[in-house]
């Protein structure tokens, strides 16, 4: 695989949609509206002119993006400049006016690593953020106000901002539920197919998680003390907690959408397999950890959690600070795959459609969790399933799935090369094909045995590269998993066997952004992938006393900011956010 040094290969500066962006590239400076910087191995730059896009830029990271409002500290949120629109050349070599020449075959966004939280749950292990950041996030009660502020989003764009070509489709690239649990994935399906949805469990008029519980390493946004949060500047916002749980509507995605697995929508906390009677047992049960006593106490829960699951119960009875006790709510109990699969397929949940989300009709019953879908004219999409139902948080590919990949790539391709390397040419038009999946090539390599089939064997994402070298038609995988911003070239032995991987960053972790995918023909015998990132229709900054789903989706943001465990390389670089990615087309 070929890489970039995504974070320090070019520094760029640049202003809003009226500003004017100085463009640092490998021979000089290039003025101009909308700069783009040049990829690694061209000598030379051009500049991407305002005028090329015929579609809506404002609401895009084209126009703004996030950025904190000063220097240092807790930070309030602005409009900071947009991101730089950049030229990759590593795959193909770009021609000159070929925006004026290029066909759009399809548009797409982009979600992925959603997290709907229930931050109440009795199953959650937040003590041992310090060790595993995601373990709890001072945003967390606030995922589905900022769920329903990205539908929002895509909504009002509606289209692509270079070709102006109306959203095929919109698909979710896995984790859309955090806990594994019946409730989150009720309010998961609901905020994208339209509808009113409560985000509580347990007590229906009060919370009861730890953000009021008064422990040093939560924090606690009701009361005045100071807390681990607090000493770094979190605010205390009064009525916060109420507001958080109350009702909220969604008006759906006004697109198709298409669902893909996580290893969160798979696995209990997107670690340890299902079915495990003592920790199943602690989703519907009313006792709610607290905190550990000491450092050593929750290196010991952690090190449990990865590697032996069955042993934390006994672990937690052993903690030093007492648990709490809570109300019990049903609607916790952990669902099944093939529950995940009806639920989409349930006519309830069809909204915009397809009725199931690509999931097939008897998908409930046979557990089939992957299949192919037309996004547009000539131009079909994979979605995998790269979670294993043994658990762990990296996935792999089942040999009977990777067989499917295989033979639905070599239906739709009239040229292809076969495992010896030998090129195999017949009738029939080229389908591109873009692939999606939750994991990255890189995290594909849990091989261990699946329980549900457990002598089939399981294959890595560095095969599944070296499978999709050999269909020209290939142009992107397109997954999550890792909550950042990277984009890989993957060299083919011939241009036209090379494609793009797109790795885009969560939606509960800042940057929380989506991605526009749109496929465009240049009519030179190149390709273009023209990736832009969204962020969410709320304020970037609102008063604390502004407690409505908008002002609430708006702190949501700004609290993901601020989190004492965020990683600021989660944005990635120039080269992984708004780019042009060029391809050799297969029929050249």
């Amino acid at each position: 695989m070929t890489t970039l040094n995504r974070r320090k290969f070019l520094a760029a500066t640049g202003a809003g949609i009226g500003g004017t962006l100085a463009v640092t590239t490998l021979g000089g400076t290039a003025p101009g509206r909308f700069g783009g910087l040049w990829a690694p191995g061209v000598a030379s730059a051009e500049t991407v002119h305002a005028g090329m896009f015929a579609g809506p830029i404002a609401g895009t990271t084209l126009e703004h993006a996030a950025a904190p409002a000063g220097p240092a500290g807790y930070q309030r949120l602005r409009a900071g400049p947009g991101y730089p629109a950049v030229v990759r050349s590593e795959l193909a070599r770009p021609r000159s006016g070929r925006e004026d020449r290029r066909q759009a075959l399809a548009s797409l966004v982009q979600m992925t690593d959603m997290h709907v939280i229930d931050a109440q749950s009795t199953v959650r292990v937040e003590f041992v953020h310090p060790l595993i950041g995601s373990a709890s996030r001072p945003q967390d009660l606030l995922t589905t106000q900022g769920l329903t502020s990205l539908v929002g989003r895509i909504n009002a764009l509606g289209r692509a901002p270079h070709s102006g070509r109306k959203f095929d489709a919109v698909v979710t690239t896995g984790d859309n539920t955090d806990n594994h649990e019946h409730a989150e994935l009720d309010w998961y399906l609901t905020a994208l197919s339209g509808g009113r949805l409560t985000p509580n469990t347990g007590d229906p008029h009060r919370y009861e998680g730890t953000q009021d519980s008064g422990f040093d390493l939560y924090w606690n946004p009701e009361s005045t003390h100071p807390d681990s949060f607090k000493r770094a500047g979190f605010p205390v916002i009064d009525g916060y907690l109420t507001a958080a749980i109350a009702p909220i509507s969604s008006p759906g995605l006004n697109v198709p959408w298409y669902a893909v697995f996580g290893n969160h929508d798979d696995s209990v906390i997107g670690t340890a397999p299902s079915g495990i009677p003592p920790i199943t047992a602690l989703y519907t049960g009313d006792i709610k950890l607290g905190a550990p006593g000491s450092a050593e106490e929750a290196e010991l829960l952690q090190h449990a959690l990865r590697t032996d699951p069955a042993a934390v119960p006994g672990l937690i009875g052993e903690m030093t600070n007492p648990a709490r006790v809570v109300t019990p709510d049903s609607r916790r109990a952990p669902f099944t795959p093939r529950e995940f699969i009806a639920a989409h397929l349930d006519p309830a949940r069809t909204g915009s459609g397809p009725h199931g989300h690509g999931f097939a009709p008897d998908a409930g019953e046979t557990g089939t969790s992957y299949y192919s879908f037309d996004i547009a004219p000539g131009v079909v999409g994979i979605s995998m399933d790269s979670t294993n139902r043994g658990g762990f948080v990296d996935g792999s590919l089942g040999a009977a799935q990777l067989q499917w990949i295989e033979d639905t790539l070599t239906a739709g391709s009239s040229r292809y090369f076969d495992r010896d390397g030998r090129e195999v040419r017949r009738t029939g038009d080229d389908t591109l094909f873009l692939l999606f999946s939750h994991h990255t090539s890189d995290t594909m390599d849990t091989l261990i045995p699946d329980p549900e089939n457990p002598l089939e064997p399981r294959h890595s994402g560095g095969e599944l590269v070296a499978l999709l070298k050999r269909f020209p038609g290939v142009c992107a995988w397109i997954n999550g998993h890792t909550h950042d911003n990277r984009i890989f070239a993957h060299a083919g032995p011939t241009p036209q066997q090379s494609f793009w991987e797109i790795n885009t960053a969560s939606h509960v972790d800042f940057p929380q952004q989506a991605r526009i995918v749109e496929v465009a023909d240049n009519r030179d015998g190149t390709l273009s992938l023209l990736a832009t990132l969204i962020e969410s229709d709320a304020p970037y900054e609102v008063p604390y006393d502004d407690l409505s789903p908008m002002g609430l989706a708006s702190m949501y943001r700004e609290f993901s900011y601020n989190d004492v465990n965020r990683d600021p390389d989660r944005v990635g670089g120039p080269t992984d956010q708004n780019v042009e990615l060029l391809l050799a087309a297969p029929w050249a």
